[in-house]
C-alpha cells in the first residue's frame, strides 16, 4: 500500500501532541518578570520534549522519503512510536510539576527510551520490506547514533534516582547529538 495516508496519520498525531504539550504552558498571574519564575521548569521541559518530538517527526519524515510502500507491520510498527510519543506531554507536565524529581525524570526517560526503541523497531522493519540494499538500508547503516541514543537514555533513568539533574543534561546530549543533521538519508536519495 501507498505510505501517504500513514505520513498525514503521522503528522496529524504529532501535531496533537505538541499541541497538548503547549497547553501546559499556564499564563501566569501578574505583570512583572518575577512572575514568570514558577513557569521556568514549565517551559524548559517544553522545549526539551518540544526538540525530540520535532525531532521523530524530522527523522521520520525522512525515513518515510526513504520508502516505497508499506505494509500493516509497518503500520503496527508505526502505532506503537506514535504511542510512545503520545506519553512525551504526560511525562514533560509531571517532570515539570515536580520540579524535576527522581521519578518523574526517570519516567520520561523511560518514554525517551521506549520511543527510541520503537522508531528503530520501525526502521528495522522498514529495511526488511525494502531489502538490505535499499536505499534506506544504506543510508541507516548500523544506525550508531540509535543505538547510542538508547543506551543513553538507560544511563540517564538509573542516574534519575542519584542525580535528576544529570539525567536531564544526558537527555540534551541526545537532543543536540540528534539536532546535528542526520545527512544519511538525503545523500542516499541524491545518488
Amino acid at each position: 500500500m501507498g505510505k501517504g495516508r500513514l505520513e498525514a496519520f503521522s503528522d496529524g498525531v504529532i501535531a496533537v501532541i505538541i499541541t497538548v504539550m503547549v497547553l501546559e504552558l499556564k499564563v501566569p498571574h501578574g505583570i512583572e518578570l518575577p512572575a514568570l519564575l514558577p513557569s521556568i521548569p514549565v517551559f524548559l521541559s517544553y522545549v526539551l520534549s518540544y526538540v525530540f518530538v520535532g525531532i521523530y517527526w524530522n527523522n521520520h519524515h525522512h525515513m518515510l522519503h526513504a520508502v516505497q510502500h508499506v505494509s500493516g507491520g509497518v503500520l503496527w510498527a508505526n502505532l506503537h512510536l506514535l504511542f510512545w510519543l503520545s506519553l512525551v506531554p504526560f511525562v514533560t507536565g509531571w517532570m515539570s510539576e515536580n520540579q524535576f524529581a527522581a521519578v518523574p525524570v526517570a519516567l520520561y526517560g523511560a518514554v525517551l527510551l521506549m520511543a527510541g526503541v520503537a522508531y528503530y523497531i520501525l526502521a528495522r522493519i522498514l529495511v526488511a520490506e525494502h531489502g538490505k540494499d535499499s536505499t534506506l538500508a544504506r543510508a541507516l547503516g548500523r544506525d550508531y547514533k540509535g543505538i547510542a541514543s538508547v543506551v543513553l537514555y538507560a544511563i540517564a533513568i538509573a542516574l534519575a534516582f542519584v542525580n535528576p539533574l544529570v539525567a536531564c543534561a544526558i537527555y540534551v546530549v541526545v537532543a543536540i547529538m540528534w539536532l546535528i543533521p542526520d545527512p544519511r538519508i538525503e545523500h542516499q536519495l541524491v545518488k
